[in-house]
């Protein structure tokens, strides 16, 4: 996480980790490297597999700004060792990160997987692009994809990531999650319920 580091760790954050005892770690990582990082086969697995992530923008006044974009897994496409895409659909039409992103293309990503207590930390440059401009492109961000209008393309540049701890992260399900772990129990109940019909009528019988 050389390159993330260099990122977040600023003068003000160093401060506050000598302050706090966790210099000598963060200097570890500092001293890393500072070039962009580079995503490997597990980074693009769990990034295909998610569901869904935050995306944080920042606005030409300072102010930051959270999002969630969700989807099918896949949605979110790993198109080389350094570069995401994503076909942008129509939302509440507000588009506050949009425009952030036409300001300032720095962006913050998180990948949550709840079940498992993992999350994946990305630095990165946004930029959009229009669907017309590459149909190529378009084509492969669109299988899969969020259901809806698609608006734009959202591509982002990774600077770095970082793997962050399981620390804290309360275990989550969705519904289809919750729906593969609990099929067995379901079939066995279908079962047992079988069991006693056929039970229940032979008593009837007797």
């Amino acid at each position: 996480m050389g390159r993330y580091a260099h990122l977040a760790y600023t003068e003000s954050v160093r401060q506050v980790q000598q302050e706090q005892g966790s210099a000598l770690a963060a200097r570890r990582r500092l001293a890393e490297g500072d070039e962009p990082e580079r995503m490997g086969d597990a980074e693009a697995a769990f990034i295909g597999s998610r569901d869904g992530f935050y995306l944080a923008s920042v606005s030409e006044t300072g102010w930051p700004y959270v999002q969630f974009r969700g989807g099918p897994p896949g949605f979110v496409h790993v198109l080389d060792d350094r570069t995401l895409g994503y076909a942008d659909v129509r939302g509440n039409r507000q588009y506050i990160t949009t425009g952030n992103v036409r300001a300032d293309g720095r962006v913050a990503l998180f990948f949550m997987d709840y079940p498992r207590q993992a999350r994946l930390k990305i630095f990165g440059h946004a930029h959009t692009r229009a669907t017309a401009e590459d149909p190529h492109l378009t084509e492969r961000l669109s299988a899969p994809r969020t259901d809806g209008n698609v608006e734009r393309l959202m591509l982002i540049r990774v600077e770095g990531f970082n793997w962050n701890c399981h620390q804290h992260i309360t275990p989550r399900y969705s519904e289809a999650e919750l729906a593969r772990v609990l099929a067995p129990f379901r079939a066995r109940m279908a079962e047992l319920e079988e069991e006693n019909r056929v039970l229940r009528a032979r008593v009837g019988e007797v």
